[in-house]
């Protein structure tokens, strides 16, 4: 339990100190320069022990006085600041979004504006998710690339996307032929291991170690295996989705028409008790506007 003197002595004295003057210490705190003379007489007598020398025409610390004063003003100087930050503070609702670093990187913070253009009122907090932290019951909902199974929560299925190889132009130059990859370097999704060999059946190539998907690097996201794509690593197998705007922007190129289908999806995950929280609802809508616009 804590045992303090009055605040308002404490606060008497530390104005008083920091302007070695009853009379502005008044004049800061709004109140006469008698009230603040009583206010620090009364904590001298509370604490036993004098904190000004008073003279005629001066007002000097007291040993004592000086070691309390710093400490003094410093905790008055963050409270201060913390009321500020907390007055500073949005009053409209948090959405947390939890979602890949890929998704959230490569499609969804480039339409992001969109949605705070729509919604000012609403703070859009986007976490950490993904293959290795599926679902956390702190998100207000979640967007997951998987076969729409959570158990014990809602999952609303956004959209899906195609696979298609991808690399840099000067390396989609030289590919004229799905054969060709044969001396190319195959980037990998390590938890996606299917990808390269259901692209290599779909296209007719035969060739056992292409087919096998272990020949290339692998990478634990789409997102590094995109940018060992951009920066001529080699040939990445990725989802139109992540690679759309990059193949516009002329960083990426896609060599070959085929592309096959994903087997799995993108979904809305939440919670049913998190239907109604503020903000979900305009995000979900904004979601379904999006989905129209890739179908």
């Amino acid at each position: 339990m804590r045992r303090l003197p009055s605040l308002n002595g404490l606060r008497a004295f530390e104005a008083a100190a920091r302007h070695r003057s009853f009379t502005a210490a008044a004049a800061e705190l709004h109140v006469s320069q008698a009230a603040v003379s009583r206010m620090v007489k009364l904590l001298e007598d509370r604490l036993g022990f004098a904190l000004f020398d008073r003279r005629a025409n001066a007002l000097e610390l007291t040993e004592r006085g000086r070691a309390l004063q710093p400490a003094l003003t410093d905790a008055f100087d963050g409270i201060a600041r913390r009321v500020e930050q907390v007055s500073a503070m949005r009053a409209g609702p948090v959405l947390t979004v939890g979602m890949g670093a890929t998704v959230a990187v490569r499609w969804l913070i480039p339409r992001l504006s969109g949605f705070h253009l729509d919604h000012p009122e609403i703070e859009v907090r986007i976490a950490t998710g993904g293959a290795g932290a599926p679902m956390n019951d702190d998100w207000t909902c979640a967007v997951l690339l998987g076969d729409g199974q959570w158990p014990g929560y809602e999952a609303e299925r956004l959209f899906s996307s195609s696979l298609e190889p991808v690399c840099a132009p000067r390396l989609a130059a030289g590919l004229r032929d799905p054969a060709d990859l044969a001396g190319a370097t195959l980037l990998h999704v390590s938890h996606w291991g299917e990808d390269w060999p259901r692209w290599l059946e779909a296209a007719g190539v035969a060739d056992p170690m292409l087919a096998s998907g272990t020949r290339g690097l692998s990478f634990g996201s789409y997102a590094m295996t995109l940018q060992a794509a951009i920066d001529g690593v080699g040939v990445a197998l990725a989802p139109r989705l992540y690679s759309a705007d990059d193949i516009a922007a002329g960083r990426l190129a896609a060599p070959f028409a085929l592309a096959v289908p994903m087997v799995h999806s993108w979904y809305l995950v939440y919670r049913a008790s998190r239907r109604e929280d503020g903000g979900f609802g305009a995000f979900r809508d904004w979601l379904y506007r999006l989905r129209a616009e890739i179908a």
